[in-house]
């Protein structure tokens, strides 16, 4: 699906130089598509979705360009998809790759217990440096640590769940390297410190609220738990 996204994004470009009148909402639907299709595919149709998810993605991708080519023309189709390409789309994909390769060569060593405390100030750490290191290398350097110190609960699918909209979502809120959006924004003029001064309070209202929510729900959960389940892991690799 990644590999239509230069294409579906070619849409942006295209209406701010044509004028907002000129491309109606219709032109989204085949962005919608790709959408749908990562969200419900997997799920109800798996088999098909990973054997063929190239083929849907191009799929989706010729019923934007095709019709975008008829009407614009060739020269403007190819235009804006050499400009989305090489403007936007491989200096993201090149971000992503930077803090994945990055944050998938840190290994934090030590003996945690999955207590909620331990458990609520990971998400904590982990959500405070993912506009620092993106949501991505944050993901990867924090998500060892949770699993060691919660290897001996038995519930602790909530804390995964949290972790992402922690660490993997929200965290990246306040820069341009947090999350991709924000950084195709950042390639378009938007200063880098714009989402830092309009989102703070946002950001610092949402991850609060999620980690004493979180804090509740991993205490009761905690409480659950039989004598000893959160005894000390071993780091390991």
């Amino acid at each position: 699906a990644m590999a239509a996204l230069p294409l579906l994004l070619a849409a942006g470009p295209a209406l701010a130089a044509e004028g907002a009148h000129s491309l109606s909402l219709a032109w989204a639907l085949p962005f919608a598509g790709v959408l749908l299709s990562i969200a419900l595919m997997p799920l109800v149709a798996g088999h098909l979705w990973h054997h063929h998810y190239g083929k849907i993605a191009a799929g989706w991708t010729a019923l934007f360009l095709i019709p975008f080519a008829a009407r614009f023309g060739l020269d403007a189709a190819w235009h804006e998809f050499t400009h989305v390409l090489l403007g936007e789309y491989l200096p993201f994909i090149t971000l992503l790759l930077a803090l994945y390769t990055a944050g998938g060569g840190v290994l934090l060593k030590g003996e945690l217990v999955g207590t909620p405390a331990t458990n609520t100030a990971l998400l904590a750490v982990g959500t405070a440096i993912a506009s620092i290191m993106g949501t991505t290398g944050a993901s990867m350097v924090l998500i060892r640590p949770l699993l060691r110190a919660n290897a001996g609960r038995r519930r602790k699918m909530h804390s995964f769940v949290f972790f992402i909209f922690l660490v993997s979502n929200i965290g990246g809120s306040l820069t341009p390297l947090g999350d991709p959006p924000l950084y195709l924004g950042f390639l378009q003029g938007v200063s880098f410190f714009w989402p830092t001064t309009h989102l703070m309070a946002e950001f610092l209202f949402c991850a609060v609220l999620l980690l004493a929510v979180y804090w509740l729900i991993d205490s009761w959960a905690y409480a659950k738990e039989k004598p000893g389940a959160a005894a000390r892991v071993p780091a390991t690799p």
